[in-house]
């Protein structure tokens, strides 16, 4: 070995049979040690031998560095032809260079996936969960169907009290918002209706655009979407929150069927309510849209409803109102399952509520799209 002089070794061309150890091989001087360490070799095949007499303490992590050095398969013979090395110090190193030669090597260090592969990945997931969930809706609608048909024909276990108290919750205290929202949104859509039928000498088409758009369309689906924003997130806290302070399993210790007491009385007070709040929010649309055309068209309310009953057939409100059942059943049932998942803690009561209004929302968003493929492909 070179002449050396640093904190930690020395070795000095007068005697280059030695490598003297000094200074404070501890946890403290980890870093600088280990830089040091690697910037010298030692070679037994040079007859060096190891002088410990400056060493002034050593704990478990530089009798590491030592071994590591040294290498750990002939540091204890090394260390055993040592000068100066006091017997708890052997045994140190001894113990951390025989616990060095037992311990297995660590593995390889792995590549990290490409980044296709690791889209891939996700993607793949995402696939396996959105047909768990799937699945998992379908086992409840079907648990659902079969509570309702078992009771339908028992009047005794109807519980009409929890169906009104829910009508009251999820429909009239849900009609102010529901016409606001449309009030607003037919004007918009009366107001983009006629700047773009304006320039081509059409604007009193824009009756029939707020009169097709809100009884197809616009009102049983804003009124959908609301209702899962408000009604869903409402029934899975209301359940998770039962479900966290074990009342459901009270309920079932009790001989009592939790869907037919929690689930069915909210199913039934929503398929009522959001057929009614969609009448509800067409009236309210086609009356803003006939504000807007009133005040900035110039077609007065009476030319609008003659132009609103020549154009618009019955049919369009039937189309309308025929996805509302629809919407209402899967917006309840998916809120009253994402509470029954709620686990005993508050983050899960949050997390599930968020999955019951997003999984709502996208629910009722793609059936919606399927219904108009349905409608336009019929003629209808």
């Amino acid at each position: 070995m070179p002449s050396v002089t640093n904190n930690f070794l020395r070795c000095s061309a007068q005697s280059p049979s030695y490598i003297y150890v000094q200074g404070d091989w501890i946890l403290a001087h980890y870093e600088e040690l280990k830089k040091v360490l690697q910037q010298q070799t030692y070679s037994p095949e040079a007859g060096s031998q190891l002088d410990f007499s400056s060493l002034n303490t050593i704990d478990t992590s530089g009798a590491q560095l030592l071994c590591e050095w040294l290498g750990s398969e002939r540091a204890v013979q090394v260390l055993k032809q040592a000068v100066g090395l006091s017997p708890e110090r052997q045994r140190l190193v001894d113990t951390v260079a025989q616990a060095a030669i037992d311990s297995p090597a660590p593995p390889p260090p792995t590549k990290s996936p490409a980044t296709l592969y690791t889209v891939v990945g996700h993607i793949g997931i995402a696939t396996l969960r959105f047909f768990s969930n799937v699945r998992e809706l379908l086992g409840f609608v079907g648990l659902t169907l079969e509570t309702w048909f078992l009771n339908f024909l028992r009047p005794a276990q109807w519980r009409v009290t929890s169906i009104v108290a829910q009508l009251e919750q999820t429909g009239l205290n849900a009609v102010p918002i529901i016409a606001l929202l449309t009030f607003m949104v037919g004007a918009v859509v009366a107001f983009l209706g006629a700047t773009i039928l304006s320039d081509f000498g059409a604007t009193i088409y824009t009756v029939d655009l707020v009169a097709f758009s809100f009884l197809r369309e616009f009102a049983v689906l804003l009124t959908a979407i609301l209702m899962a924003g408000r009604t869903a997130s409402a029934f899975t806290a209301q359940i998770g929150s039962m479900n966290i302070n074990e009342e459901i399993d009270a309920l079932r210790a009790l001989g009592l069927n939790p869907i037919l007491l929690l689930v069915v009385p909210r199913v039934c007070a929503l398929l009522i309510a959001l057929p009614l709040l969609t009448f509800v929010g067409m009236v309210s649309g086609i009356f803003g849209g006939m504000m807007v055309c009133a005040l900035t068209l110039g077609i007065s309310p009476t030319m609008f409803l003659s132009v609103f009953k020549a154009d618009v057939g019955l049919t369009q409100f039937f189309l309308g109102m025929s996805k509302a059942p629809i919407f209402a059943f899967l917006i309840a049932i998916i809120g009253c399952m994402q509470g029954f998942k709620v686990t005993g803690s508050a983050q899960s009561l949050g997390e599930r509520t968020t999955m019951a209004v997003v999984h709502s929302i996208f629910t009722v968003i793609l059936i919606d799209a399927i219904a108009a493929l349905f409608f336009m492909e019929m003629g209808w």
